[in-house]
């Protein structure tokens, strides 16, 4: 199978690494040049822009987008559009919201395919989990594809109509965030608690054989052994944030509890406060209000 593959980050290198190591063969195109060297040194036939990219690719194009969710899909398949037809198959593989990708399967001339991606960057040497809604042909005519990206054909499933992917992938992030948080609360207390543990020795124990054993658990076990158990000069400060947002906001509009999942982003972001809470600093003064309690004053 021909692949035309645009965007060539991480993510995008990874997908067209495992294609190639798969036997089919990869037009690659990215904005920045030397990401599409990297994808020609690895055996990728390189493109100039995206007209040069498609006029590559065979009369059933297949096309694989891993850029950036948003504007740049948008602006990607608004260049693409003249040169797709029925026949022709569209991947977004970004984490893009669902809304938007029903959207995009309404309004784009080829079949689209919402793909959620999970896996990281360590899905170069394992593959990635493919979850995958859209027109069911399209998804069994890049089966083979898919295949190749995923860690195996139990990797990767059709979730159902346009939107489905990306939506089970935003549930994905949200229980994502919730099992992060467990972890943190877990292992904060352990750090803080009665006894001088070793976190890394921790994390292994349970890693071997225990309920809560996980990937996650492995990471943290990691971040131990690298960091050390009081995780030296690592900040608080927690990054992302926007499928989790998705994740709350469906639920609010579905009715459905999600107490953990919305704690955990609560908690990412009010990691970020550089001077404290300001919320938190109201409350302190509103006791001295009510109560005449002492203030808490900062050094």
């Amino acid at each position: 199978m021909q692949l035309g593959v645009i965007g060539l980050g991480r993510m995008g290198q990874i997908v067209v690494d495992r294609v190639l190591a798969a036997g089919h063969d990869v037009v690659a195109f990215d904005l920045n040049a030397a990401a599409v060297a990297t994808a020609a040194d690895a055996g990728a036939t390189p493109a100039e822009d995206l007209d040069d990219l498609v006029d590559r690719l065979g009369e059933e194009k297949r096309l694989w987008l891993m850029v950036p969710a948003g504007e740049a899909v948008d602006a990607t398949l608004e260049e693409l559009e003249p040169h797709l037809g029925p026949d022709d198959v569209v991947i977004d593989g970004g984490n893009s919201h669902f809304e938007a990708s029903v959207r995009r399967g309404e309004s784009t001339a080829a079949a689209y395919l919402d793909c959620g991606t999970s896996g990281g960057p360590a899905g170069a040497e394992l593959g990635f989990s493919l979850m995958i809604g859209g027109p069911e042909w399209a998804y069994e005519a890049m089966t083979p594809v898919f295949d190749a990206v995923a860690t195996g054909p139990a990797g990767h499933d059709r979730m159902g109509p346009s939107g489905s992917g990306h939506y089970v992938k935003m549930v994905h992030n949200g229980v994502e965030y919730a099992l992060m948080q467990a972890y943190g609360e877990g292992f904060e207390l352990l750090a803080n608690g009665r006894y001088d543990l070793d976190l890394e020795s921790v994390a292994r124990t349970w890693n071997n054989g225990a309920v809560i054993r996980s990937w996650l658990l492995e990471l943290c076990e990691e971040a131990f052994r690298e960091e050390g158990s009081d995780l030296g000069d690592v900040a608080d400060h927690v990054a992302g944030g926007s499928t989790g947002t998705w994740t709350v906001q469906e639920a609010l509009e579905q009715e459905i509890p999600v107490p953990l999942i919305y704690q955990a982003l609560a908690e990412r972001f009010g990691s970020r406060a550089d001077d404290g809470r300001f919320a938190r600093r109201l409350a302190n003064r509103l006791r001295y209000g009510f109560g005449r309690h002492e203030v808490q004053r900062r050094e």
